[in-house]
């Protein structure tokens, strides 16, 4: 294949004619897709990674790892309001590059989504079935046997810690379950699945403001001290704490942002996209980083960072105060809650997925066929949670979040090159919202989000590495033949 046909662009007229010919129904407002970016954010960084990254890599210094993802977040969601009204298209950062960049880079970024959504899905699932667990305790049940709660890794690891002999076979029953409970709300429909989130947001707000509200009278400032611990690296090479470690915090930490972009994927379902979707980017952004360093300090002031539990931080705070009363509270919410943060991400997916059939880069009889009654994707939701039950089964939380964020640090870097191309090669193009200083936002945002991605681990860009290769491997077998700009 000539290097013209892996950098051959598909036609911005081409974008017209797929929001003409969508059979996607167009129910969401401005909130709508705001409560999505939020439903996505909320929960996904506050009642799952705040314990991975504090614990493990920055301590008190978390709520600087927030500020850090979060200006490489605010760079980029910038360049992505300014994309999305151009090209008012679902498919995110995968549709973005195909106009300007070129097929194979599209491709290759589509294929990274991969990882930022169904990875991310994963991720809360398997931080969902901790506090779904907690909650069984709190409730009095304490006999369910640990084989069925965990994954294969984190059960040999909690047995030899107990002196126990690791079980011979072991399954997050739950994580794979509730993936599967959301995949049937997905099925039914986008306005059923909104009007869930709506309800589930609210409630999860009001959780996160109880946090803080409740949480700030039993801060200890003790535990904040050192704000920074000491750099410390273990039996492995791997380095925690020190500003290496609040740097990895806030590489892991990134995907907890990944809201606003899952509502770029939304815009073949938006009423007012051209207008709605950038106010929903920025607003959703904007209100959930200001949450998360309000919790990140609640919660490492209340509790020592390396008491904080990985699976369940928030709960584990307030019972390490004695609220239990509290905890069970917090736990309901981030049961219920978490549920909208993996209805968005596997909603994302799908609808990326369903963009690159429509352009012949996946089979279209799996990925672009909508159902006759329900008008959702309904066989590539179907298999996408088939996927991604039976990893949340299998996967410890930390190493899926890993994954997950050097994904979408990727396709947040690619986006911000992108936005830079298309403002060279096509400065006349009518584009409704505008980024201003736009080399230096888009600059910062890929110097941001290339910082981090290099602050994760050697084996997280090893698996990076091989999840790479497959992909290039599927667009040369199969891609690059069907691609509809062959004709």
């Amino acid at each position: 294949m000539n290097l013209d046909k892996l950098l051959r662009k598909k036609p911005l007229e081409a974008y017209q004619d797929d929001i003409k010919t969508s059979q996607l129904t167009r129910t969401l407002g401005k909130w709508e897709l705001t409560a999505i970016g939020v439903g996505a954010v909320i929960g996904g960084g506050i009642f799952v990674l705040t314990g991975v990254a504090a614990n493990q890599y920055a301590g008190p210094a978390l709520a600087l790892s927030f500020v850090l993802a979060g200006m490489g977040c605010l760079f980029a969601a910038f360049c992505y309001a300014e994309f999305a009204s151009i090209l008012p298209v679902s498919g995110s950062a995968y549709a973005y590059s195909y106009g300007t960049i070129g097929e194979f880079f599209a491709w290759f970024i589509g294929w990274n989504l991969i990882l930022e959504y169904m990875m991310g899905a994963t991720t809360v699932a398997v931080s969902w079935s901790k506090y779904f667990v907690k909650l069984l305790h709190l409730s009095g049940v304490h006999n369910l046997p640990p084989w069925l709660l965990n994954d294969p890794i984190t059960a040999r690891e909690e047995a030899l810690k107990l002196g126990m002999t690791p079980p011979a076979f072991s399954i997050n029953l739950p994580a794979a379950l509730i993936v599967w409970v959301v995949t049937y709300i997905l099925v039914k429909g986008i306005k059923e699945s909104a009007k869930t989130n709506n309800i589930i947001v609210a409630l999860k707000v009001a959780a996160v403001l109880f946090v803080v509200v409740v949480g700030v009278s039993y801060i200890n400032p003790a535990n904040w001290q050192p704000f920074i611990p000491a750099k410390v690296v273990d039996s492995a090479g791997v380095s925690h704490y020190g500003l290496s470690g609040v740097l990895t915090a806030a590489g892991i930490v990134f995907f907890a942002f990944i809201g606003f972009d899952a509502v770029s994927t939304q815009s073949q379902e938006a009423v007012n996209p051209v207008k709605d979707i950038p106010f929903a980017i920025i607003t959703s952004l904007i209100v959930c980083t200001a949450l998360y360093i309000l919790v990140s300090l609640t919660l490492t002031g209340m509790t020592h960072y390396t008491a904080l539990d990985m699976g369940a931080p928030v709960a584990s705070a307030f019972s390490a105060v004695g609220l239990n009363w509290a905890s069970l509270l917090i736990t309901i919410a981030a049961v219920i809650g978490l549920i909208s943060v993996m209805l968005v991400m596997l909603l994302s997916q799908t609808r990326i997925f369903l963009n690159m059939a429509k352009d012949g880069l996946l089979p279209p009889k799996m990925f672009a066929t909508i159902h006759p009654r329900f008008k959702t994707p309904w066989k590539s939701t179907i298999l996408l949670g088939a996927i991604a039950s039976l990893i949340a089964a299998v996967t410890p939380i930390e190493k899926a979040t890993k994954m997950t964020s050097i994904g979408t640090l990727f396709a947040f870097a690619m986006i911000c090159a992108a936005v830079l191309v298309l403002r060279k090669k096509q400065p006349n193009l009518h584009r409704p919202f505008k980024v201003k200083y736009l080399p230096l936002v888009a600059g910062l945002g890929l110097g941001f989000n290339i910082l981090l991605m290099f602050s994760l681990d050697v084996s997280t860009w090893f698996r990076l590495l091989i999840w790479s290769v497959v992909g290039i491997a599927v667009y040369f077998l199969y891609s690059a033949k069907h691609s509809k700009l062959n004709k």
